[in-house]
C-alpha cells in the first residue's frame, strides 16, 4: 500500500491536544468528578444524568457541592460557647453531661 493516508496529524498532536499520555488521566478526572457529584449529591443525581450533563453544568454542579461541604466543615464561630460531652479519647465528660441532662425534664410516667 504505497498510497495509504497516514492517520497521524502533521502537527504531532492528537485531536484537541489530548495525547495518549494524558487520555487516561483525563478519563479518571471525569469519572472521579461524576462519582463525587453522585455520592456527595446524596441521591440527587444519578450516574447517567451527570455523565450526559454539558461540561460547563457538570463543573458548576461539582463546584457548588464542593463549596457547600467546604463551608459545612469550617469551624463555627460560636465564641466557644459550646461544650463537648465526649472528649477526643472517647471518655464522657460527666460534669458537662449532668448539666446538659438537667435541661431536659423527664416525662411523667403513666400508671
Amino acid at each position: 500500500m504505497t498510497g495509504a493516508i497516514e492517520s497521524i496529524s502533521q502537527l504531532g498532536l492528537a485531536f484537541f491536544g489530548l495525547t495518549f499520555d494524558l487520555a487516561p488521566q483525563a478519563r479518571i478526572a471525569v469519572f472521579t468528578q461524576i462519582h463525587e457529584i453522585c455520592f456527595y449529591g446524596q441521591g440527587g443525581y444519578d450516574w447517567e444524568t451527570v455523565y450526559d450533563m454539558p461540561i460547563w453544568l457538570r463543573r458548576f454542579t461539582f463546584n457548588q457541592i464542593h463549596d457547600h461541604y467546604k463551608k459545612q466543615n469550617e469551624p463555627s464561630s460560636n465564641n466557644g460557647n459550646t461544650t463537648n460531652l465526649v472528649d477526643p479519647s472517647g471518655k464522657v465528660n460527666v460534669s458537662e453531661f449532668m448539666k446538659a441532662s438537667k435541661q431536659y425534664k423527664r416525662p411523667a410516667r403513666v400508671k
